[in-house]
């Protein structure tokens, strides 16, 4: 902000950015107000540093009572003032606004989700030792971490196990400092994954094996914050989840969509959006993870799937024995397949990191491949990536936004893309024909 921009102002809120703070303008220059909303005329200090927030003049209507009495301090969650319904709006606009900027027009009528409150299944904690005890949970905006003493997101089996383990963790030798600690709760039970500054002693794993033991837990890895090897300190019998009806052995930390009820929507709209199929036709997997998407898709049709991590790929390729279903480990950031690798392919199914597909993307544009399923987690990599499809003459003929991520601003979609002129013309068929049928009843 500039330093002209100082004292007090009343200013209208005009939209939410894109860490969910308020956005203003004064002079030309846009102003970002944490715990605003559109429509709101605020009260704000300026100066040289963050804005203060004073009072809020009038406030919107879609404004709510936060839940949590955290917000505001925990980092977790950016808008928990702001109405449900509103957010899942919000958050399908920023799909939208994507899509329309890497240059798909004509979009369809997009399918919404929200996960349930109580539902998260995954956290990645921040731990730190202080004078007489263990501090569990989220960063604070740009400072330390705050004591999860409440949480409306986290599974109740989750929050929990929190208590003891402050307990477990404070007997730890090797919890000097700060850590981290990864938990996915897992079909099995939970999966912990454990960094500390210093290496674990012998009394160390025995603390850790008889918690895992008394709490049922499905394993407790240690993860070394100097190489990042991952060893298991205990583990209480096979470690198991299940997709598609197919139970896999995932690694430690490994990826696991955020919520439950979540996952079920993404398969769900993938296998949707995946064309007609004959026992001949291929699909090809790329950023497979351990089968998330893989084996329900296998139901379908065969399906060749390359995952960049190897603990994840070999998990994969473990499951897949008597499936139609082969396994690959390949970078593809390094080592993307080629158009001439994907000639006999009917269909692409991605699901890239938060940067999105990457080198990826372009030998996909240029290959022969007619459809294409991306599942993005990140609308500007969404945008960037989307353009090239664009470019390379696909359109938007399915849309699914899920909202897995309560409260945050991170949102996922599920976008069904094409560019055989036959299957385009029947979903645009289809389509005016559900418009007309709304618009008589």
């Amino acid at each position: 902000m500039n330093d002209t921009l100082t004292g007090v102002s009343e200013l209208r809120i005009e939209g939410l950015g894109a860490a969910g703070d308020g956005v203003a303008h004064i002079n030309g220059q846009s102003v970002f107000i944490p715990g605003t909303l559109p429509g709101e005329d605020v009260q704000v200090r300026l100066s040289a540093g963050h804005p203060e927030l004073i009072s809020i003049v009038h406030s919107s209507p879609e404004r709510v009572t936060p839940p949590c009495s955290l917000f505001g301090e925990c980092g977790g969650c950016a808008l928990q003032h702001l109405s449900l319904p509103a957010l899942l709006e919000w958050k399908s606009q920023r799909v939208i606004h994507a899509l329309t900027a890497a240059g798909f027009a004509d979009l369809p009528s997009a399918r919404l989700f929200q996960t349930k409150p109580g539902t998260r299944r995954r956290m990645d904690f921040a731990i730190q030792r202080v004078p007489g005890a263990v501090i569990i949970g989220l960063h604070r905006r740009n400072g330390d971490p705050v004591d999860m003493a409440e949480c409306h997101i986290l599974h109740p089996a989750i929050f929990e196990l929190l208590v003891p383990l402050r307990e477990v963790l404070g007997s730890l030798g090797a919890l000097t400092g700060r850590g981290s600690l990864m938990v996915n709760l897992l079909d099995s039970g939970p999966d912990l994954t454990l960094q500390t500054p210093a290496p674990l002693t012998s009394a160390d794993r025995a603390k850790l094996a008889a918690f895992a033991r008394a709490h049922n837990l499905s394993r407790i890895s240690w993860q070394d914050p100097k190489n990042q090897g991952i060893e298991t300190v205990a583990q209480s019998g096979a470690v198991r989840e299940e997709f598609g009806g197919v139970a896999v052995s995932p690694p430690p930390s490994a990826f696991l969509q955020a919520a439950a009820d979540a996952e079920n929507a993404i398969v769900t709209a993938v296998l949707d959006g995946l064309p007609s199929l004959n026992k001949k036709d291929v699909t090809v997997e790329l950023f497979a993870g351990c089968g998330t998407l893989t084996f329900p898709m296998s139901e379908k049709g065969r399906v060749m799937a390359y995952e960049g991590n190897l603990a994840a790929a070999n998990c994969l390729k473990a499951a897949a024995g008597g499936r139609r279903v082969d396994g690959f480990h390949r970078d593809l950031g390094r080592q993307p397949l080629l158009p001439q690798d994907l000639k006999s392919t009917r269909a692409v199914v991605l699901d890239p990191p938060y940067a999105g597909a990457g080198a990826q993307t372009f030998p996909l544009a240029k290959s022969a491949v007619p459809d294409i399923i991306y599942v993005s987690c990140n609308p500007a990599a969404l945008e960037k990536d989307g353009r090239t499809l664009w470019n390379a003459g696909f359109s938007v003929i399915g849309l699914t936004i899920v909202d897995q991520f309560l409260w945050s601003t991170e949102v996922e979609a599920v976008i069904v893309l094409s560019r055989d002129a036959k299957r385009i013309r029947r979903e645009s068929s289809r389509r005016s024909h559900n418009d007309l049928f709304r618009s008589d009843s």
